[in-house]
């Protein structure tokens, strides 16, 4: 398979029975129409996936279960997020036995690692499989930041070619094409800063809300990277309010809802999360069903089918 990091990956949701088993019904009908949409990849496990709860088990059956779904037509990721080098190398390679084509991998989790130790983390996990790997950049929410030092120092992987960007600086997109040009592919890690991003020259999207708007997903990034900014201006306005839902604590419950209001998942999640109730469900409802109500009719994407 030719890989690329370029277009949209969704980070999907781990779906879950009531009895708090994978639920793979839903996740194969959810795994359906992200490649009707027309995705380019797909990410397992990953802040969505609920990682932190997850088994190896049950990770090693979601990784199999979407390369038999999608047979060979995208890419299969799994996110690695851990405390220990070793555990995080144990995990890659695991990845690599059950058949995952590539990783997305965090600093480590728990412990705030300086600069060496950041760059000693990515570089031993890198080494330790030939997968490409993308560094998930994102200091507002697991602490540490990955500079552009560090990334300058970890290009000695050649097989650390992406990174998700989730600094919430759009800026920061500009700032790591000027220095490292083509070296890594940039992928928008935050819903409601993807059209900034692809204008700015990011090569895709590590998208949340996909998991529900998959369709919708997909034509805002290409429309905005072949130029039809009027058209994509339309959409990414009707879209924000939806996308919000990706920046928040809950983003699971939140994301969880719009699926299950879409008919493409269930609300279920693992404790210690807990499912919306009360006012707090009825407020994010409210904002998914207005977005559904209007839910624009999209444009025939064969014009851009290969941007």
């Amino acid at each position: 398979m030719d890989f690329s990091w370029h277009g949209v990956f969704p980070a999907l949701t781990t779906k879950f029975t009531r009895e708090d088993e994978l639920d793979l019904f839903l996740f194969k009908k959810n795994l359906e129409a992200q490649m009707a949409a027309g995705v380019s990849g797909i990410i397992l496990g990953g802040t969505l996936g609920e990682a932190s709860v997850l088994t190896l088990t049950e990770k090693e059956k979601l990784v199999k279960t979407a390369l038999e779904q999608v047979a060979g037509s995208v890419p299969v990721v799994l996110n690695i997020a851990e405390g220990s080098t070793a555990e995080a190398v144990r995990q890659a390679r695991l990845a690599k036995q059950w058949g995952a084509q590539a990783l997305m991998l965090l600093p480590p989790m728990r412990y705030k690692t300086d600069h060496r130790e950041t760059v000693t983390y990515f570089t031993t996990i890198a080494g330790s499989i030939d997968l490409p790997v993308m560094i998930y950049n994102n200091p507002i929410d697991y602490k540490t930041e990955v500079t552009l030092e560090i990334f300058e120092e970890i290009t000695m992987c050649d097989n650390i070619s992406a990174i998700k960007e989730s600094t919430r600086d759009v800026t920061n997109v500009t700032r790591l094409i000027n220095r490292f040009g083509d070296r890594y592919s940039i992928l928008c890690g935050v819903d409601t800063l993807a059209m900034e991003e692809f204008c700015a020259g990011a090569d895709g999207w590590v998208a949340g809300l996909v998991c529900a708007f998959p369709a919708e997903t997909v034509e805002l990034f290409k429309l905005t990277k072949a130029g039809r900014l009027d058209e994509a201006r339309e959409l990414y306005r009707w879209f924000m309010p939806l996308l919000e839902l990706d920046i928040h604590p809950k983003l699971v419950q939140y994301i969880k809802l719009a699926e299950a209001e879409v008919g493409l998942g269930s609300e279920y999640v693992r404790a210690p999360r807990l499912m919306l109730q009360g006012e707090e469900r009825e407020q994010i409802l409210k904002v998914i069903r207005k977005g559904i109500a209007g839910r624009p009719v999209l444009s025939k994407l064969q014009s851009i089918r290969n941007v």
